[in-house]
């Protein structure tokens, strides 16, 4: 389900989109209804959809839900009891409830039950905030909900809501398979309730598995699949599937235009991300959500003005939301002030400790302080939260690494691999492992395709070349070095990488003992540019003279292709450089 399965899609979802005035019918009415049963999230969802379609005129405006007699009957206890729920006070709610038959109630009555669960998991958990303890604390309800929701389904008496709410309680009883199940089911029932699509998204680890999901033939299903591919980064198959739903209709919609930023993020596309964030700003300024991403993003860039003022501003808007809570966290860290970064992102997990961000973003801050214990249990706990999130994976390579765990640090780093199969930094630190584990045939597999698949920080090469070095494999090496000064003259960079020393270095040696003078000077004279080579450099320039002056000639069975920018290609890279020479003696 690549390119092919994102095309396939393209095609019914322009047919799905032909009446926009019946979708914002759909939408406004849903959008009721999850308010009805408490169900905010889903409620603001398809209500920010709605708005970006154009208004509807008076006679076109969806009824409002016919009542049946069950309805009337439990009408005033669900007034009551509705009211309750709005202060979060939901045992109260519930206990109005009990005995009510209508849907609508029956909901809410179990929910509240549900809610009144979480809400004392969690005070329980802020309580004993101590990494070991985290997830001994259960939500007592569950067991009970499950029972009473199973018998109902059984009898096949839950609506597309009560299904939701049977498939949350399944996936927090860990039962994943049962639930994916029970949320297709309520997605077929039900399928412009958002939030069965989100819950299915988060128990989704794989393309194998989106495959062989039945889902029900709905517009809703364009949203989901565009969501999924986000997640599984599966970008390209993601933007054509928003850039789509923009074409059908939706362009207002800054649900999709953040979505689409944060695809940027995914894929590293930084100063795309970045002006996508700022418009999305513009246009709704009081937003808190994705805006620890936008941070991450200035973080990145290093951008300390604008962070701060994100920072000052979210603090305005809400200081008690996960979000601002990691974008403050994030400003300390940039500024290395790692403790109080720290007690931000641990103020985020109060908050919500099913926040992935903050998980992740806490473990980076105990690397900082050198604490690794708290580190690995602060990145498995992002594990818990979302198996998908590779910055975690990566996370525990590193601080196995730091431990001196090779072995360990290989499993991270392969899971790491694995989420995001072209980024070049997972396959560095993959054949940094597989060096140590002294498997080089592997690890010279990893630093090459890392630069096959646009190294970000352009180390591969050089990694490589050092291996065949050791490996006494000089052509190779010196073949690397030259696409390494290539690479960087190339990109137009500014010069400032330490190891473009290290390559003229080598290679003025290795055509030294290749006896090509001009090309040896050449090096020599750029080693002299820096520091740590030029006493060397002037020392192998006076050599050369020396052995000129003896009227040594140049070797010229080698045709080499000059490498300094003026023939800056990767194609004429010879495969065969020079008689085979002993260089073991060269010292790098």
């Amino acid at each position: 389900l690549g390119a092919c399965g994102g095309m396939a899609a393209a095609g019914p979802a322009g047919s799905h989109f032909s009446d926009l005035r019946e979708i914002k019918k759909q939408l406004l009415s849903v959008a009721e209804r999850s308010r009805e049963r408490g169900l905010q999230h889903s409620g603001k969802w398809a209500s920010e959809l709605a708005f970006a379609l154009d208004p509807l005129p008076l006679n076109e405006l969806p009824p409002p839900p016919a009542l049946t007699e069950e309805d009337a009957r439990d009408l005033d206890a669900y007034t009551l009891a509705k009211s309750y729920f709005d202060l979060k006070e939901y045992d109260r709610a519930a206990y109005f409830l009990r005995g009510c038959k209508s849907q609508k109630a029956y909901f809410l009555y179990m929910y509240s039950r549900y809610l009144s669960g979480e809400k004392k998991k969690d005070d329980e958990t802020v309580d004993s905030l101590g990494p070991l303890e985290k997830g001994q604390v259960k939500n007592e309800a569950l067991r009970e909900l499950r029972v009473e929701l199973s018998k109902k389904h059984k009898a096949r008496e839950l609506d597309g809501f009560g299904l939701y709410l049977y498939g949350v309680v399944l996936r927090k009883l860990d039962l994943a398979k049962e639930a994916i199940d029970v949320f297709i089911e309520a997605a077929h029932v039900l399928p412009l309730h958002w939030g069965a699509w989100l819950e299915l998204c988060n128990l989704i680890t794989d393309k194998e598995m989106l495959k062989f999901l039945s889902l029900p033939d709905s517009w809703m299903k364009e949203f989901f699949l565009a969501h999924i591919y986000t997640e599984l980064q599966l970008i390209e198959e993601a933007l054509q599937k928003y850039q789509s739903l923009i074409d059908a209709g939706f362009s207002k919609s800054t649900y999709i235009i953040s979505q689409i930023a944060v695809a940027y993020h995914n894929i590293r596309d930084i100063d795309k991300a970045l002006s996508i964030f700022n418009e999305l700003r513009k246009q709704d300024p009081y937003r808190i959500e994705n805006m620890d991403t936008f941070s991450n993003l200035l973080y990145v860039r290093s951008m300390k003005p604008e962070l701060s003022y994100l920072a000052h501003n979210l603090c305005e808007i809400d200081k008690y939301r996960v979000e601002t809570c990691c974008v403050i966290g994030n400003y300390y860290s940039l500024r290395s002030q790692h403790e109080k970064a720290a007690l931000y992102f641990q103020r985020a997990l109060k908050l919500n400790p099913r926040y992935l961000g903050a998980w992740t973003l806490m473990g980076h801050e105990y690397m900082e302080m050198k604490n690794t214990s708290a580190a690995i249990q602060a990145y498995r706990h992002a594990i818990e939260v979302n198996k998908r999130d590779y910055r975690a994976w990566y996370g525990l390579g590193q601080t196995y690494e730091i431990l001196k765990m090779p072995f360990y640090c290989l499993y991270y780093y392969r899971r790491a691999h694995q989420l995001r199969p072209n980024d070049s930094r997972m396959l560095v630190a993959l054949g940094e492992c597989y060096e140590k584990l002294n498997q080089l045939v592997e690890a010279k597999k990893c630093y090459w395709r890392a630069y096959a698949v646009g190294d970000v920080e352009k180390m591969a090469l050089v990694k490589l070349a050092k291996l065949h070095e050791q490996l006494n494999e000089s052509e190779q090496s010196a073949q690397c070095y030259m696409k390494y000064i290539q690479d960087i003259y190339s990109g137009g960079d500014i010069v400032e990488h330490l190891e473009v020393s290290t390559a003229f270095r080598y290679l003025a040696q290795y055509y030294f003992k290749c006896k090509l003078w001009d090309e040896a000077s050449a090096c020599a004279q750029k080693c002299c540019a820096f520091n740590d080579t030029r006493e060397e450099g002037k020392a192998l320039l006076r050599q050369i003279l020396q052995l000129r002056n003896q009227g040594e000639a140049s070797s010229t069975e080698i045709a080499a292709p000059f490498f300094l920018p003026a023939s800056l290609s990767a194609s004429n890279t010879p495969t065969r450089r020079g008689s085979p020479l002993n260089l073991s003696s060269v010292t790098p």
